[in-house]
């Protein structure tokens, strides 16, 4: 629906509304006129007054709730009302209700609130439509609190301020932005942002609980985990002199290989040795919400965004037949930053020889790619202990099993104990060294081909037959 339709619709809706009353003027007004309630706390006829609208990110709603409750109490005299009129308040701007407020139709009703997460055990009650009366700096206000609804047009939430003072309102929305950024919900947390039925500009967080990894808990080549870390929580420690010395802070990290060697487990250890620091995740389809997730970054640095499988994005335009808008987007997203924005982009891919060239072309994209290959026998049998936990193999057993999976991944040694441990209750027994045995030959046999796949092993795992696949993608050159 339109703007002029809408009109139209509302215009004809109190037209009937006051028909209605004529022909019965004993009927039920409808509740307390919004009128004069919004004139005796504003001092003028509201209808003589501009609105101003602030477009909200729907990932910041709540935090923009909780500025707006800080605000309020901080400047005195807060009211909040709600605004009757049934769907009808849902589809107008406050200007149409202000306009056609009658006695019937949009009268001071009740307030709608809806309960968020504020993290991975907490929430808060949100109101989703109520407006607040308050005064700012001894200026009466009100402002229109609105959650998104895209089945009523309205893809984004937005809040809509009335002020006597024109000069007011753009202090009362810069504060309103500071305390957003101060008491948001998101900082210091690791997140997720899934992208709604409605479109990509709709999206709701999750909060996921921050790993509590050890660096004993990830096996790497000698050096790569070192490496990785200190780009990015190094960076971070000396901002000061780093931004003293005029380098940016921005950066990127590429963690390439083949599936199931470690990419998202090192990340996640990424995320335990960051305390503090804000973590977005886009993996699958909230890939497409990388602008968003960049915007929140910057407001909450110091932040890592993670783009998990970032090829499906980030193919190369040569071996593309059409254009990629998520590339562009996510191009801009590491463009867009400043210099000074303690934001980490960390990329993880399978598939690093069809990644675009220009995402290595410019400081602060990627200035650091590693490569996570498979493991040798070295790292199997690390991998097959710390999987094996206080399960009871012995050494000599863990280790035969480790020299006999050759081109094996971490996922194959963590679904080795798994299978081991089903294949000794299926027995009847608790698990030993000869349901480590059965549980290795049944995954190393032909008929487990596909499973190996899936776990990421190469097709020849366990024949002595396994060679090594090389990335043509290398570390950018040094800057």
């Amino acid at each position: 629906m339109d703007d002029e339709t809408r009109r139209f619709v509302t215009t004809f809706r109190s037209f009937l509304e006051d028909v209605v009353h004529q022909a019965d003027p004993g009927g039920d007004p409808g509740g307390e006129p919004l009128l004069p309630v919004l004139e005796q706390h504003l001092g003028v006829p509201p209808r003589t007054l501009p609105v101003v609208g602030e477009r909200v990110s729907t990932q910041r709603f709540t935090d923009a709730d909780v500025a707006l409750e800080l605000l309020a109490e901080r400047h005195g005299g807060r009211r909040l009302i709600g605004i009757g009129g049934g769907q009808q308040r849902r589809h107008s701007s406050l200007a149409e209700i202000i306009e056609f407020a009658g006695r019937r139709q949009f009268p001071v009703g009740p307030v709608d609130y809806a309960r968020v997460p504020t993290g991975p055990e907490a929430s808060r009650q949100v109101v989703t439509f109520g407006l607040h009366l308050f005064t700012y700096d001894g200026v009466p206000v009100a402002v229109l609190q609105r959650a998104p609804q895209p089945h009523f047009g309205r893809e984004h939430p937005d809040l809509e301020v009335l002020a006597p003072v024109d000069e007011v309102v753009p202090a009362l929305l810069d504060e309103l932005r500071r305390l957003m950024a101060e008491h948001s919900v998101l900082r210091g947390q690791v997140v997720t942002f899934t992208p709604s039925e409605f479109g990509a500009s709709n999206g709701n967080v999750t909060f996921l609980p921050r790993p509590g990894l050890s660096a004993d808990d990830v096996v790497l080549p000698d050096g790569v985990l070192a490496k990785v870390e200190r780009h990015l929580t190094g960076v971070a420690r000396h901002r000061d002199a780093l931004a003293a010395a005029g380098q940016h802070l921005k950066r990127g990290i590429l963690l390439f290989g083949p599936p199931g060697t470690g990419k998202t487990h090192t990340v996640k250890y990424l995320m335990a040795v960051s305390p503090g620091t804000t973590v977005i995740v886009l993996t699958g389809q909230s890939l497409r919400l990388i602008q968003a997730a960049a915007e929140t970054a910057r407001a909450l640095e110091p932040a890592v965004v993670v783009l998990e499988d970032c090829d499906l994005i980030a193919e190369d335009r040569s071996l593309t037949a059409g254009p990629q808008p998520l590339l562009f987007e996510a191009l801009d997203a590491l463009d867009g930053l400043a210099d000074d924005a303690d934001v980490a982009f960390v990329l993880t891919t399978n598939r690093a020889d069809l990644l675009e060239p220009a995402l290595a072309q410019r400081p602060g994209r990627v200035d650091l790619a590693a490569e996570i290959p498979l493991p040798d026998v070295g790292a199997r049998r690390r991998l097959n202990r710390l999987y094996a936990r206080d399960l009871p193999f012995t050494p000599p057993a863990l280790d035969a099993a480790a020299d006999r999976a050759e081109g094996t991944t971490a996922s194959f040694a963590k679904e080795l104990m798994r299978r081991a441990v089903l294949t000794a209750a299926d027995a009847g027994h608790p698990p030993g060294d000869e349901d480590l045995s059965t549980a290795l030959d049944e995954l190393l046999g032909d008929t487990e081909m596909l499973t190996r796949s899936l776990l990421g092993a190469d097709s020849d795992a366990g024949s002595g037959r396994h060679h090594e696949d090389v990335s043509r993608f290398t570390t950018p050159r040094s800057r």
